[in-house]
């Protein structure tokens, strides 16, 4: 067997917007019988909430539709992603300055815009920590649109 396609998404404090992405991408590979193929992980550029849950918010707006974020915990991004995930996605244009310096020092896999692979109008996924809970719905719709597009790509990839 192949190794998997391994998947990593990247926000500021890994636990909001990427362990969203995650649990949603996740879902979105497991209901398409691809869980064998693709790996999916998450991390942030900061290190404030190493080992800590994803913020209540999000993992209620995560449960809201079925999955299950609690048992993620926050992780630093590390040089070693760049070698080790065929997509490094981060959510908004900080993040992708942050990743770039990095992947500019190391090389390894490019970092890109995750919402890249939706067709929304927005290029970024706001951050909802200082938000209401419709910020946190917002993400998971986001987040959801572009996981088909992205889930499209790696079925090409696959093929």
């Amino acid at each position: 067997m192949t190794e998997p396609v391994k998947v990593l998404f990247v926000c500021l404090g890994n636990i909001c917007r990427s362990p969203s992405a995650e649990g949603v991408f996740r879902s979105l590979v497991t209901r398409a019988g691809l869980a064998d193929q693709i790996d999916v992980d998450s991390c942030g550029t900061g290190h404030w909430h190493i080992g800590k849950s994803p913020d209540a918010r999000a993992q209620e707006a995560a449960q809201r539709r079925g999955i299950d974020i609690s048992g993620l915990r926050a992780r630093q991004f590390s040089s070693e992603d760049l070698d080790s995930f065929d997509y490094v996605l981060v959510m908004d244009r900080q993040n992708l300055a942050d990743i770039k310096d990095i992947w500019h020092q190391n090389g390894g896999t490019e970092p890109a815009l995750f919402l890249e692979y939706g067709n929304s109008e927005h290029q970024e996924v706001p951050d909802p920590y200082y938000g209401g809970d419709e910020g946190f719905e917002m993400v998971l719709d986001l987040i959801h649109q572009a996981g088909e597009g992205l889930l499209a790509d790696i079925r090409g990839r696959l093929a």
